[in-house]
């Protein structure tokens, strides 16, 4: 006769090992405990975010377009994420041997997530072929390994926290989830508040992992040891040692190892490095006869021997005609300024730049002001801090003669609001009768959508357009693009700079100050280049604005 099984116990199923038996032994009161698990995921959570944010950044930072870099990130953890809630139901039953591997890996992984991917990208980012994908392979890599880290966090600290004290499931998850929103919270706060602005990318990852390691190291090793046995403790123990040492040695040679990876970007020429409250500022040469070259964020801004190209085609075309108030939107290096003032009539130049800091080098920095013909200097110059957009809400309408908008690439996502129907629009309401507004636009043979876009942007805003372009014969203003100096980095530059100058009265007419000398660009060049824009037109485009933008 075959006996039934006998029936399992209410709440377990039986095809499951049930949990560990009876609560856990702590060297605290329960009521303690309890908080200090929630101490922990508070702690856990912000530490989380921190990596979230600080991949997030120096994606941005390294590859350009914050809202990609932002979306893949944020995509493929909240992804792993869930991949470590369901791998670490295996772990249930070792909770607290568990968290504290957990702990220890993700603050490893997570610490120096930023210094490898710097690594990468300054190291081999030139390498070509495979190599150049290297720094956005890694940037998944990591977005998923944390993920899964951070995701395996909540169901072992859901079983601590049970272990100390059963209650409801409702309201031990009400409780975790509240002490890990606030973390996240604060963590969120603090990294572009604090960490950021005073401790840079890489030293903030570092001590986040710091704080991980010994949030985790102390709950486990303090609070469950009773949980683990002597051999556990001792690996554990060294385990956090070990992690918290390499997260120390990189912190103190952090300094060193930004300055080997400036020269793998920048060459061995780097002469001023400085981080302002807005970007990186590099700038390489400009002594012993050598070129200067400015770059923002790691993205060459221009190259010193054919800069006055560039600037040249931005200016002098637009100033052909009433030119004695002018607004430059940009151009905190001074150049943009300095070609304005080269015409006779000039009252008074108006410039509003976002950084501060750059206008400060571009006034005293011998090579860069020796540039700038030291433009900063002369009283008809006044230099305004604010963001162009917001600055040309306020400005009073029907005031400047004309309006040079010298800002970097459409295609960069902080950059595309100063490309939209709003902002041109902004820009003829401060043109007085005749004005004349000019728009630097990017390349027209390596991205002539983008271009034409512009183009059709600032028609949909009511002004009348004449579109136009100059070669360039070097990587300067590919602002979507981190240019490295003697590399093969420059073999994907943009063969050409592109311009659209603009009324709002009737089409403008292509010509220069006859006033003015010319250097770079002639009558015919401008002639010229305005038949070769013409032939890459592309019709059809809808107009980029702010809640649609289109590059």
């Amino acid at each position: 006769m075959i006996e039934p099984h006998a029936p399992a116990p209410p709440g377990v199923r039986p095809d499951r090992e049930p949990p560990p038996p009876g609560p856990a032994r702590l060297p605290v009161r329960p009521a303690t405990g309890r908080f200090l698990v929630l101490a922990c995921v508070f702690v856990c959570a912000a530490c989380g975010l921190v990596y979230e944010l600080e991949l997030v950044a120096l994606a941005s930072y390294l590859m350009g377009d914050s809202v990609t870099q932002a979306s893949v990130v944020l995509s493929v953890m909240v992804f792993a994420m869930g991949i470590g809630s369901l791998a670490a139901k295996r772990l249930r039953r070792f909770a607290a041997a568990g968290f504290g591997a957990l702990e220890t890996t993700l603050a490893l992984v997570g610490g120096c997530s930023a210094m490898a991917l710097y690594a990468v990208f300054a190291w081999t980012g030139d390498w070509g072929g495979g190599w150049a994908y290297g720094p956005r392979v890694l940037l998944v890599a990591f977005s998923l390994a944390i993920g899964v880290l951070i995701g395996a966090e909540v169901p072992l600290l859901m079983e601590l926290i049970q272990r100390i004290r059963r209650q409801d499931a409702g309201g031990a998850v009400a409780d975790l989830f509240a002490a890990d929103y606030v973390g996240a919270l604060v963590g969120g706060l603090a990294f572009p508040f604090l960490l950021l602005p005073f401790l840079g990318q890489l030293t903030s990852s570092l001590l986040t992992g710091g704080v991980n390691v010994v949030a985790g190291a102390a709950l486990v090793l303090g609070l469950f040891r009773r949980d683990l046995t002597c051999r556990a403790r001792c690996l554990l123990l060294v385990a956090n040692i070990t992690v918290l040492g390499v997260l120390a040695s990189a912190a103190v040679l952090v300094d060193d190892f930004e300055r080997a990876a400036r020269q793998a970007v920048y060459g061995d020429d780097v002469r001023v490095a400085v981080r302002t409250g807005v970007q990186e500022i590099v700038l390489t040469g400009g002594t012993d006869g050598r070129s200067l070259d400015l770059y923002l964020d790691g993205r060459l801004r221009f190259a010193g021997h054919d800069e006055r190209r560039y600037h040249e085609a931005l200016v002098r075309p637009a100033m052909s005609g009433p030119h004695a108030r002018v607004l430059i939107l940009g151009g905190g290096d001074g150049l943009a300024a300095r070609e304005v003032l080269g015409h006779p009539g000039v009252r008074r130049t108006d410039v509003v730049a976002l950084d501060p800091g750059l206008v400060r080098l571009a006034r005293t920095d011998p090579g860069l002001s020796r540039l700038n013909d030291h433009v900063f200097g002369d009283p008809r110059v006044h230099v305004a801090r604010g963001e162009a957009f917001h600055w040309l809400r306020g400005a009073p309408p029907a005031t400047y003669d004309v309006v040079v908008a010298d800002l970097p690439d459409p295609g960069m996502t902080a950059s595309t609001k100063l490309y939209s129907q709003e902002f041109y629009g902004l820009a003829r309401r401060a043109l007085a009768p005749g004005g004349r507004l000019v728009v630097h636009a990017g390349p027209v043979t390596g991205r002539p959508r983008a271009f034409w876009t512009v183009e059709a942007t600032m028609r949909a805003a009511g002004l009348h357009t004449a579109p136009y372009r100059v070669d360039g014969r070097d990587p300067g203003r590919d602002a979507g693009r981190t240019a490295r100096p003697d590399t093969a980095g420059e073999s994907r530059a943009p063969r050409d700079w592109g311009f659209v100058l603009a009324t709002a009265d009737t089409r403008p007419p292509l010509r220069l100050d006859r006033h003015v000398s010319p250097r770079t660009l002639t009558q015919a060049d401008l002639t010229a280049d305005a038949r070769a824009a013409e032939a890459t037109r592309v019709t059809g485009l809808r107009p980029s604005t702010l809640v649609h933008p289109r590059y």
